[in-house]
């Protein structure tokens, strides 16, 4: 007679925030200084064996998150508030546990996403030390009546395959749906916001690397069209450097 199969751990989501430049992105790495390997450790200790988690999406090292989403499985006896100070202790100041729910078996944290929002922050000219960690410093005007232009040309349902990273052998579907990609200047601050069903590899970086150059006058709302439409990367699209970027939320059904 077959044995019956244990019960399905619980699984648990859960919200954090960190100060990307001290680790080598989201994602685990062989010498253990990826955010995942930080975490996990932690919640080894915790449970007294391995547990693995899933991200919404992988950060690049030096990118920072505000509401990045994962989840795991384990058994916890107790209620979820004692597993959040558990989580939160012993974490190095850079990341932070903001909440941890229990959620259905369903719930995946990347396959459930139905949407991300990004935040880049550019500064005009040069940034103190406190700015300069959290931002790209540019020291040319910016015409930011031309970088609206180009957004606009951005905005909607496209394939985005010209701003992503994508080296040719990646089978991913590059469609996606740009549904907010606007700035905001106060003072020398800019910010750019990108809302999207998702986003392919740096392709947030891409386009604020496009933006960046159209206000510096490298190009033109009609190139940045026209990069769009031929699905090609070229060198002509830089990539914004990574301290600027933030994972602002994920959104869930």
């Amino acid at each position: 007679m077959k044995a019956a199969e244990p019960p399905a751990l619980p699984r648990w989501k859960c919200v954090c925030a960190y100060d990307g430049a001290p680790f080598s992105g989201w994602q685990s790495q062989p010498g253990g200084n990826g955010i995942q390997d930080i975490i996990e450790a932690r919640l080894a200790q915790i449970f007294g064996g391995p547990v693995r988690t899933h991200a919404s999406g992988r950060t690049d090292a030096g990118v920072h998150a505000r509401a990045q989403v994962f989840h795991f499985e384990a058994a916890w006896r107790h209620a979820p508030e004692r597993l959040l100070a558990a989580l939160r202790s012993e974490l190095p100041p850079a990341i932070q546990i903001a909440s941890v729910r229990a959620v259905p078996a369903t719930f995946h944290a990347r396959f459930s996403a139905t949407g991300k929002i990004y935040t880049y922050h550019v500064h005009l000219g040069d940034a103190d030390p406190f700015t300069r960690p959290y931002a790209w410093a540019v020291f040319r005007p910016l015409d930011l009546i031309a970088m609206e232009a180009a957004a606009a040309e951005l905005r909607g349902t496209h394939d985005f395959k010209a701003f992503s990273a994508f080296n040719g052998v990646e089978r991913e579907d590059t469609v996606r749906d740009l549904r907010r990609l606007g700035l905001v200047r106060r003072g020398a601050h800019v910010r750019i916001t990108a809302e999207a069903n998702g986003f392919l590899y740096k392709m947030v970086r891409s386009l604020v690397g496009a933006l960046v150059a159209v206000g510096e006058g490298k190009l033109t709302p009609a190139q940045v069209r026209e990069i769009l439409a031929s699905r090609v990367r070229t060198n002509v699209v830089q990539t914004a450097p990574p301290q600027g970027l933030f994972l602002e939320k994920v959104f869930y059904r």
